[in-house]
């Protein structure tokens, strides 16, 4: 009768864990500048592929519009954007899709792994074109 209670649990456990050790959720963005929250960023997966909406500003009017971009997020609010694109898992970390910097309305090659031994903070690279890249720590919101 033990064995029967202890299989369930032990696979309630091993999902709970599996499941915080995954990027989907709401991340508090920081200005590289001035080192101040910046943004709230929600990921999400969809068909295995992982994406990030901006859900909340933190430093501008929530009706702020991508001004500087190109495509057909020109003019179009921040609040609600998909600036993340189609990362997949391989390798250990998300990779192979974009971001979008609505400030400047570039987008960069985008990989995402979290930190080793604290799932809490997403580390998030962007590479541009020119080789160049950098890389922010995106904090979880509890």
């Amino acid at each position: 009768m033990l064995k029967f209670f202890a299989l369930p649990t032990f696979l309630l456990l091993f999902l709970s864990v599996c499941s915080a050790q995954s990027p989907v959720g709401t991340w508090k963005t920081i200005d590289d500048e001035t080192g101040q929250a910046k943004s709230y960023v929600e990921i999400f997966e969809v068909s295995g592929k992982l994406f990030g909406k901006v859900t909340r500003l933190l430093l501008k009017p929530a009706d702020t519009v991508c001004d500087k971009c190109r495509d057909d997020k020109k003019n179009k609010p921040v609040v609600g954007m998909v600036l993340v694109d189609n990362l997949y898992y391989k390798d250990g970390f998300y990779q192979g899709g974009s971001i979008l910097d609505p400030n400047k309305g570039d987008y960069y090659k985008c990989s995402m792994w979290l930190e080793a031994g604290n799932p809490n903070v997403l580390n998030v690279k962007g590479k541009h074109w020119s080789g160049l890249s950098r890389t922010q720590k995106w904090y979880r919101v509890q």
